[in-house]
């Protein structure tokens, strides 16, 4: 059983950065493929970027966010980071984390693990 507890959240204002961060605990990390997911009230959780097992060689981006954020992983230490910049209003949200074994994936049915969530305020 994974444990994920994400951090990091907060305000900021429009065009301002945020680092994310997610520690995972309770299984073999380097196993897993992690994502980062959002959500604002009354729509549906989406995908917003993944990383490969391992090493994390392999990343993947939704295209809202292609190009202003980076996942990024450090399986030494058990966390995964969601580097944001160039913050947009249209990026508030809550901020998942989560975990499935092995290969990468981008829907939320896919993932095993999610932890509880980080709030994203971001004023314009």
């Amino acid at each position: 059983q994974v444990q994920l507890v994400e951090s990091g959240g907060g305000w900021v204002q429009a065009g301002g950065s945020l680092r994310l961060s997610c520690a995972a605990s309770g299984g073999t990390f380097s196993r897993y493929a992690m994502g980062w997911f959002r959500q604002t009230p009354g729509k549906e959780r989406e995908f917003v970027a993944a990383i490969s097992s391992w090493s994390g060689v392999m990343t993947s981006y939704a295209d809202s966010v292609k190009g202003r954020f980076t996942i990024s992983r450090d399986s030494a230490l058990n966390m995964v980071y969601l580097q944001m910049n160039s913050l947009r209003s249209e990026d508030t949200a809550v901020y998942y984390c989560a975990a499935r074994y092995f290969s990468m994936a981008s829907r939320t049915d896919d993932y095993n693990y999610w932890g509880q969530g980080t709030q994203v305020t971001v004023s314009s």
